[in-house]
């Protein structure tokens, strides 16, 4: 049985740590987890393996850790026939790396851009920061994105240049390799 765990609260030492020792605690296995700060906001999202007593026993952990650091937690159980057969599209592993100036909406244009053309993305993590020289901002973004077989590579790379260039926009577009 899995469950997703998604925490949310002001920065607070610690917390992760009480959290992983909660998960192990209760016999279970973190298959995925990724944290981040946001100015004094801690971010947490994880994804929890274990058998059915022990992640009733680490939800009921977790609600003591929410009292106790002030957070906000939520928890999904994800349902048993999308574990057990997970539909993961066919493709080639790519990651697009952008920066700019910061513009309005540029994460939905680029999403849209993607997604129109059938490109499944897997990851997404962007911010905004002030220029190390200058005193505007710069906006940078990383996408994860599986190209399924259909799509030609050399059109989408063309054509994914053209859109930056018309939104001035400095981007990457390039296979993973492993």
């Amino acid at each position: 049985m899995q469950l997703a765990i998604t925490v949310l609260g002001n920065k607070t030492d610690g917390l992760i740590a009480e959290i992983l020792s909660a998960v192990s605690a209760c016999q279970c296995t973190v298959l995925e987890l990724t944290t981040s700060r946001l100015t004094e906001i801690t971010a947490i999202y994880s994804l929890i393996d274990g058998n059915w007593n022990h992640i009733a026993k680490l939800e009921g952990m977790l609600e003591s850790l929410r009292q106790r650091f002030q957070v906000q937690i939520s928890l999904l159980r994800p349902q048993d026939e999308h574990i057990s057969s997970p539909v993961m599209p066919e493709g080639v592993p790519y990651t697009m790396e952008t920066i700019s100036m910061e513009k309005k909406d540029l994460l939905h244009e680029l999403t849209t851009f993607l997604i129109e053309r059938g490109i499944f993305i897997d990851e997404i993590s962007a911010s905004l920061h002030p220029s190390m020289l200058f005193s505007n901002s710069v906006f940078s973004s990383r996408f994860t994105l599986l190209v399924p077989p259909e799509v030609r590579i050399l059109s989408l790379r063309e054509e994914f240049m053209d859109f930056c260039d018309s939104l001035n926009i400095d981007a990457i577009l390039e296979p993973i390799k492993r």
